[in-house]
């Protein structure tokens, strides 16, 4: 009669059972139902037919709904993965693949800014392409349009960009307090680069309102709050990714030999510096070379 034996003899982790994926994926659909919906109710008026207001005119709530869903599988389906590398189960094997992971979402954080300077390259090169002379017609024939006051990229941008490399320096300092089991050089890493995190969100916010172009009417408008906006998106999810570290770290969690958590954070807050050094040199310095200020 074989023996059944519940010794665990390899470095991989078989994750239990989980209702977060499915949760998740309801989630997500029901934000995008709303998502449209409340699109649609943007344009339309309310209407009533027979008594019932119409799908269309029923606000953001279904999309408010889908979100509130998504953020809650977020805090639970982490707090599983917290759970597991408390427990032991992220051995050797499985935090090199949680890197992969990390490293991988990076990368296609990479192609999604990719396609934004795609499109501000296309436009500020070729201002006058043959093939498309509507976009001439358009423009003026010059890069930036006719019309365009662009930003002064030597006053906010630069306080901006000296911001940020300076939070690259900070959380650098909380990378190395930790691996040396400094806990106060830790905090007070984390606490700096999340001010100044915040202060960047504070500049660009002064910085958008103070500007003379709008986002829509004119491709050089769209092509630069695309860019700088999903960028500042980025700022803010980091920030809210360090303040989650911060909390973790009052509560002592993080060792010298574990703490992917804050690893995947400094990777993500370096990953959004190197953007912005991009921008600010193709967008603000390059882009806005040659037009009124």
């Amino acid at each position: 009669m074989a023996e059944t034996h519940s010794t665990q003899n390899h470095d991989y982790h078989l994750v239990d059972p989980s209702p977060w994926p499915l949760v998740a994926s309801i989630g997500a659909f029901i934000m995008a139902v709303g998502a449209v919906g409340y699109f649609h109710w943007l344009k339309a008026e309310k209407v009533v037919i027979g008594g019932l207001v119409d799908v269309a005119a029923t606000g953001p709530w279904i999309l408010i709904l889908g979100l509130a869903v998504v953020l809650f599988t977020f805090y639970a389906w982490w707090s599983d993965v917290i759970k597991e590398a408390n427990t032991g189960h992220h051995t050797r094997v499985v935090a090199i693949h949680l890197r992969y992971g990390m490293i991988m979402f990076i990368m296609s954080e990479v192609m999604f800014f990719v396609a934004w300077f795609w499109a501000f390259f296309a436009f500020a090169l070729y201002p006058h392409e043959l093939k498309q002379p509507l976009r001439s017609d358009f423009i003026g024939n010059v890069w930036p349009p006719v019309g365009i006051e662009t930003l002064d990229p030597w006053h906010l941008p630069l306080l901006n960009t000296l911001i940020l490399l300076l939070s690259g320096t900070t959380i650098t300092w909380a990378h190395h307090a930790l691996l040396h089991n400094d806990r106060d050089g830790l905090k007070k890493g984390l606490l700096a680069t999340i001010v100044l995190g915040l202060s960047f969100t504070c500049f660009q916010a002064y910085e958008y309102s103070d500007a003379t172009f709008h986002f829509a009417g004119h491709i050089y408008g769209s092509t630069f709050f695309m860019a700088t906006g999903f960028h500042g998106f980025h700022v803010i999810v980091g920030t809210i990714f360090l303040i989650v570290c911060l909390l973790r770290a009052n509560a002592g969690a993080f060792t010298p030999k574990q703490h992917f958590g804050f690893e995947a954070a400094a990777w993500y807050w370096h990953f959004v510096d190197v953007v912005w050094l991009f921008l600010f040199s193709a967008i603000y310095i390059w882009g806005s070379a040659g037009g009124p200020h």
